[in-house]
């Protein structure tokens, strides 16, 4: 079998000898020093200021939102994974969706300004499939309507703009490190943040609103990254390089080999690539399913990802309705992509589609 994607496991000894380690110390949760030891070696990684690791990619989300004091509308993609918007609607925010670039497959910022209200407090982007948003454009739109700005780079680890991390762009970015990710921590995620006293606010707000034993400033929760899951993450960092080598070699043979059988996505110009996903995009649904149906008989599985479109969810109110979005999510397909995907299986997949073509 064949997934779109396979968890990447470091050496086993290697994993072996932190879990030592935690034994030894009996320290497993509540910011220890493995925690400790991973944000400040991924802050040197990523070229970032301030890195707040969590338990998962959902709930970095959720505390950026209250770390902002985010009220009302927020401004946002209907073409994301679900929790981007479900993080929205369960903090009591109200997703109001400006249509996607159909070639990016981000955020049109040209559609983001007929969106904001008087009630709005945030624009949230996603850099889709590790491709990055126009941060420019966002942010000048922001600061025109006095905006916050979030996004949701759950894709976008290691990925430059302009010769710096795109994750200082904004005023949160957000990382899912889930197992399926480039980079992992088995679950887990990030905040970045750049203002010094929001980062304060965030640890607070991530061990239930606890400054120390005798004072809780803040209404908090328990968001908190264990030592086990730091462990994961700081054997996979060690191998980062290796894995987006063996990724960028995957993708770069589907785009050569795909050429003018499928579309790809337009990538920003002045961004770099991670190769964390290789989506391609066909002329209709029915020419999907047929390449779907026919991976399947040979336990292939890619993904329909991003689908359905967000705008479509039923507890979406008021009603909205994104064209270019809902056409996308109805003829993308990710191919699988991971650092174990041999010659022999990827040209097994390429060789289907164009017999499906």
């Amino acid at each position: 079998m064949i997934n779109v994607t396979k968890t990447y496991l470091p050496d086993k000894d290697k994993y072996k000898k932190y879990i030592d380690e935690i034994y030894a110390n009996g320290w497993v949760t509540n910011n220890g020093p493995l925690v400790q030891l991973l944000e400040k070696r991924l802050a040197e990684y990523l070229g970032v200021k301030n890195i707040v690791l969590v338990s998962n990619g959902t709930v970095a989300m959720e505390i950026a939102y209250r770390t902002l004091g985010l009220s009302g509308f927020v401004v946002t993609t209907p073409f994301s994974f679900v929790a981007t918007t479900s993080s929205l609607v369960t903090n009591g925010l109200l997703p109001i969706f400006a249509d996607i670039d159909p070639n990016t497959f981000n955020i049109d910022p040209a559609k983001i300004e007929s969106a904001i209200t008087p009630n709005t407090s945030a624009i949230l982007g996603v850099h889709v499939f590790g491709n990055a948003c126009e941060v420019e454009a966002i942010s000048t739109i922001a600061k025109k309507h006095d905006l916050k700005v979030i996004y949701d780079a759950a894709h976008t680890f290691g990925v430059q703009h302009k010769e710096q991390s795109v994750l200082n762009y904004g005023d949160i970015s957000t990382l899912s490190f889930h197992a399926t990710k480039l980079f992992h921590t088995i679950e887990g995620g990030a905040l970045i943040i750049n203002d010094d006293a929001l980062v304060q606010k965030a640890r607070y707000l991530i061990n239930f609103g606890i400054k120390n034993a005798e004072e809780i400033p803040e209404l908090g929760t328990n968001a908190k990254m264990n030592e086990f899951e730091a462990a994961m993450g700081l054997c996979v960092l060690d191998d980062i390089e290796k894995i987006k080598t063996n990724r960028k070699a995957i993708c770069e043979k589907y785009q050569k080999a795909l050429n003018g059988f499928v579309k790809f996505q337009k990538h920003n110009e002045y961004a770099t690539q991670n190769y964390s996903y290789f989506p391609i995009l066909f002329e209709n649904e029915g020419q999907l399913l047929k390449v779907q149906k026919a991976l399947g008989e040979k336990d292939i599985f890619p993904r329909r990802y991003f689908y359905p479109s967000l705008d479509t969810l039923s507890y979406i109110e008021p009603k909205q309705h994104m064209p270019h979005s809902r056409d996308i999510s109805t003829r993308i397909m990710c191919l699988p992509v991971f650092a174990e995907l041999t010659e022999e299986e990827q040209n097994l997949i390429i060789d289907i589609i164009k017999e499906n073509l």
